[in-house]
């Protein structure tokens, strides 16, 4: 009996110990914890260096459907802010709750959330909720300001993260214009894509995106929806059939080959990869816009 309670003494002290490891301390000085790629890029822009941005989907990992480590539950226990995008990753909610996280900042009222029917010509009654706002570059920008506002909140200097917030408001303010003016005129305005991830896109721009599945990039198409892809590929005379650079490209290539067209890459920035479209939020962008427009014939 002694030697199974030492045994057991030993393993909850590893756990501890493992858990207290990737924490971060007081002497650390005060921490952001994000739960993907676009909310840590709007973090760490807003936070410079007063902050250290943690995220908890790493590099190359597909947003959607990631599974937490305890260390990083136990993460969000002890950081100054977590930043997260509450429906958007299960395992992210699940966590928050768990840990007993005090300092959260939910950014959906920011990101003014929209149903994923707005933005889409596929006939679909989509009830639920889009959570790829960061698609839409001033969103983002309103999210950062809500950032700003919670880590001032939290005790950090007001000023100098409102004038962070501005600098890169202004730079994304940049970007929606090289969109507004680069989908200006077009032959079409419809695009297909493997993943209904573009809505937010296609509404800022008057542009139409046509999923071959819905938001969840985990669901296979029914071979009617294949027939429609097919049908509204000829009625627009659309050219291109875009995947995602995280997630396989199986899908786009056989029914491209199928129709004749081209499939290429159009990146959902939910992640940095070695087969991302760029190295940032905004080379993401700029690749985009140049995929779109070479697609559907931009002047």
């Amino acid at each position: 009996m002694i030697l199974m309670l030492s045994k057991r003494l030993a393993v909850a002290m590893v756990l501890v110990i493992g858990a207290t490891a990737c924490t971060p301390t007081a002497g650390d000085g005060p921490t952001v914890v994000t739960a993907f790629y676009a909310l840590e890029y709007a973090a760490d822009r807003v936070a410079g260096d007063s902050h250290a941005i943690k995220t908890l989907t790493t590099p190359g990992q597909e947003a959607h459907d990631i599974e937490l480590t305890p260390k990083q539950v136990a993460s969000l226990a002890t950081a100054d802010l977590v930043v997260y995008l509450k429906g958007f990753q299960p395992a992210v909610d699940a966590a928050i709750e768990e840990s007993g996280a005090r300092n959260v900042l939910d950014v959906s009222e920011a990101a003014r959330l929209l149903t994923a029917e707005e933005g889409r010509s596929d006939g679909h009654d989509h009830g639920e909720l889009d959570p790829h706002f960061w698609l839409d570059p001033i969103r983002l920008a309103d999210v950062a300001d809500a950032i700003s506002g919670s880590l001032a909140d939290q005790g950090g200097d007001r000023a100098a993260l409102q004038s962070n917030a501005q600098a890169l408001r202004t730079d994304l303010d940049g970007i929606d214009r090289a969109y507004r003016q680069g989908l200006a005129t077009c032959e079409r305005r419809q695009f297909i894509t493997t993943h209904e991830a573009f809505g937010y896109l296609a509404h800022a721009y008057d542009l139409h995106e046509i999923g071959i599945t819905g938001i969840s990039p985990n669901e296979e198409p029914s071979p009617a929806r294949i027939a429609e892809i097919d049908k509204q590929a000829r009625q627009y005379g659309i050219t291109t059939i875009f995947y995602e650079p995280l997630g396989s490209d199986a899908l786009a290539r056989s029914i491209a080959n199928d129709l004749g067209l081209v499939a290429s890459v159009l990146d959902p920035a939910e992640g940095i990869g070695e087969r991302s479209a760029g190295k940032d939020y905004p080379s993401i962008m700029r690749a985009n816009l140049e995929s779109l427009r070479s697609a559907n014939g931009c002047s």
